[in-house]
C-alpha cells in the first residue's frame, strides 16, 4: 500500500525552466501517505501549488522537501555548467552525478522499502569522513584548475570517469531494487520476519553489488574530475571501508542464514577487488 502512494517525480532536462521544475518536483516522493493529494481540488494543482500546500500543512515534511529541492537545484546548476565552454564543464558532470546519487538513494528507498525511510536516506550526512573526502576533492579540483587548467581538460579521462559513475550508479540501484525490502542503509544486527537471502539478479554476480556499485561510483567521480591526489586517496579509502563493512555484514548474514549463506559465499565473489569477505573457521 505504501508503494502505491509513493509519488515519483517527472524527468528533468536542461535549462533554467527545467531546473525550476526539477527543484519543485523533487519533493513528490515525500508527500504524505494519507491521501493528501486526493483532497478537494488538490490533485489537479500544478507542482508549485502542491509543494506550497505540502510545506504549509505538513511541516514535518519540510526538512525532507528542502533537501530534495536543494539537490534538484545542484543538478540544474551542474547541467548548465556541463554545457558551458569553461574549464569547469567536467565539474558540472560531477555535480549532476553527486546530486542524482543522493536524491535517487532517497527515491529508491521510498519506493522499495518505505518502512526504513528517513531523513538519513539521502545519505547527505553519511559520515564526517565522507564530508571531508568530498570537500577535499572540490579543493583539489579548484586549485589544479587555477594553476594547471590543462589538467582538467583531458576529456577522454573524464569520459572514462563518467562511464564508471554510470556503471556504479546503475549497479547499486539494481541491487537496491533486487533486494527490495531486504535492503537497508544500516547493517542489520537482528533478523526481521521478512528478511530473506537474495541470490538472484545482480546478486548472482556479486555478493555485495550495492557496495561494488558505490566503490566504482566514488572512484569514478575523481577520474571524472581528473583529480590525481583524491583519485588515489579515494581508491585506498573506499577499499578499506568496504573491506571492513563487508566483513561486518557477512558476520550478520552468517548468523541469520547459516549454511545457506555459507554455500552462497562459496559460489559467488564479493565483486570488490582483493576483498573476499569474512573468513570462516571450519
Amino acid at each position: 500500500e505504501c508503494r502505491r502512494k509513493t509519488h515519483i517525480p517527472p524527468g528533468v532536462g536542461v535549462g533554467v525552466g527545467v531546473l525550476l521544475a526539477c527543484t519543485l518536483s523533487s519533493a513528490c516522493p515525500m508527500l504524505p501517505k494519507s491521501g493528501l493529494m486526493e483532497k478537494d481540488g488538490l490533485k489537479g494543482l500544478p507542482g508549485l501549488a502542491k509543494l506550497d500546500f505540502m510545506l504549509l500543512f505538513a511541516p514535518r515534511r519540510k526538512p525532507i522537501a528542502i533537501r530534495a529541492c536543494f539537490l534538484g537545484f545542484v543538478f540544474g546548476c551542474g547541467m548548465l555548467l556541463s554545457f558551458s565552454q569553461s574549464s569547469w564543464s567536467h565539474f558540472g558532470w560531477y555535480m549532476c552525478s553527486l546530486s542524482l546519487f543522493h536524491y535517487s538513494e532517497y527515491l529508491v528507498t521510498a519506493v522499495n522499502n518505505p518502512k526504513s525511510l528517513s531523513l538519513d536516506s539521502f545519505l547527505l550526512n553519511h559520515s564526517l569522513e565522507y564530508t571531508v573526502a568530498a570537500l577535499s576533492s572540490w579543493i583539489e579540483f579548484t586549485l589544479e584548475n587555477i594553476f594547471w587548467p590543462e589538467l582538467k581538460q583531458i576529456t577522454w579521462l573524464s569520459a572514462l570517469g563518467l562511464l564508471m559513475v554510470v556503471f556504479g550508479e546503475c549497479l547499486r540501484k539494481a541491487a537496491m531494487f533486487t533486494a527490495g525490502s531486504n535492503f537497508n542503509h544500516v547493517v542489520q544486527n537482528e533478523k526481521s520476519e521478512t528478511h530473506t537471502l537474495v541470490t538472484s539478479g545482480v546478486y548472482a554476480w556479486f555478493r555485495h553489488p550495492s557496495y561494488v556499485g558505490w566503490f566504482y561510483w566514488s572512484i569514478g567521480t575523481q577520474v571524472m574530475l581528473c583529480n590525481p591526489i583524491c583519485g588515489v586517496g579515494y581508491a585506498l579509502t573506499v577499499w578499506r571501508f568496504f573491506r571492513d563493512r563487508t566483513e561486518e555484514e557477512e558476520i550478520s548474514l552468517i548468523h541469520f542464514f547459516g549454511d545457506e549463506y555459507l554455500e552462497y559465499k562459496k559460489r559467488v565473489p564479493t565483486g570488490l577487488p582483493f576483498i573476499k569477505g569474512v573468513k570462516v573457521e571450519l
